[in-house]
């Protein structure tokens, strides 16, 4: 028997009873939902908010109501654009795009000062959204499964970018701009069309660097304090007077519950377990001595 889909403007029945904890937390992941209900926009103390894959194609403006938002998770939909009213959530953190079809973002995505993980893999992005160059405060990106081809000249803007997820692209050269992004602790290239590297030594910060799925024939000139995951990696590092790093985790976790969560990414730490949407259950081994 399939789950039975919510009317357009009603809360779920069991909506009451997850907000009646004081979390202002609402998960409605995996129910069957065209449209997110209209009541939803009405719950103005929200915190976290929890839609992934539910078949959602549409947003209403009015979710700019949800002015104390912090979390929003839209991935694994149908969502081709976005509303301009979710740009107009001064407190949002994370938010969860992935796997939609999303062309684009709109012009005032720019707007989301607050915003500091960002997950839009698995869309249908020819160009870097240009909106995203004027999101200062943005520390983790993840731009998977896109098509990409080139970054922009002006990336280096994005000064508190500290990890970038690029696997799956459409690179056939290694973008120049990247050198410049001297901050910069993960960096995922893998599964794209490098044929080679130039010089990473000033990538000071530079911590985990994965061209794996490339066609190269080795690994790229790096510091060696960096963890490489690819082609001859496993006998550079062996060749390292210094003891090998620890490996890192290949992808980010999936959501965070806190600041400190997060921070765990960037911050590094031993093996955890964290809470994603729908209750399931992920482990996170963060790779030591990434700190801001």
């Amino acid at each position: 028997m399939g789950i039975a889909e919510s009317t357009p403007d009603e809360l779920p029945s069991d909506a009451e009873e997850q907000l009646r904890n004081g979390e202002q937390q609402l998960e409605l992941s995996g129910r069957r939902l065209r449209r997110l209900p209209s009541a939803v926009c009405a719950l103005s103390r929200l915190q976290k908010l929890y839609v992934s894959g539910t078949g959602l194609r549409e947003l209403p403006e009015e979710i700019e109501e949800l002015r104390e938002l912090r979390i929003l998770a839209l991935d694994f939909n149908k969502l081709e654009r976005l509303p301009d009213g979710l740009c107009r959530l001064p407190r949002l953190t994370r938010l969860y795009l992935g796997s939609n079809r999303l062309l684009a973002l709109p012009a005032d995505f720019a707007q989301l000062q607050s915003l500091r993980c960002l997950w839009i893999e698995g869309n249908f992005l020819r160009r870097f959204p240009r909106p995203l160059l004027r999101l200062v405060a943005l520390q983790s990106l993840q731009m998977g499964d896109n098509r990409l081809r080139a970054l922009p000249a002006e990336l280096p803007r994005m000064t508190g970018l500290r990890g970038l997820w690029l696997y799956g692209n459409r690179f056939e050269e290694f973008p120049p701009a990247l050198l410049r992004m001297g901050r910069l602790h993960i960096l995922d290239l893998d599964r794209n069309r490098l044929g080679g590297f130039p010089d990473l030594h000033p990538l000071r910060a530079l911590r985990v660097f994965s061209y794996d799925h490339n066609p190269v024939t080795g690994p790229p000139r790096v510091a060696d304090t960096v963890f490489l995951v690819g082609e001859g990696a496993v006998e550079r590092m062996a060749e390292r007077d210094e003891p090998t790093p620890r490996p890192p985790p290949r992808r980010p976790a999936r959501a965070f519950e806190d600041e400190e969560e997060e921070d765990l990414l960037i911050g590094g730490g031993s093996s955890r377990a964290l809470r994603a949407p729908g209750d399931s259950l992920r482990a996170l081994e963060a790779a030591p001595g990434l700190g801001t």
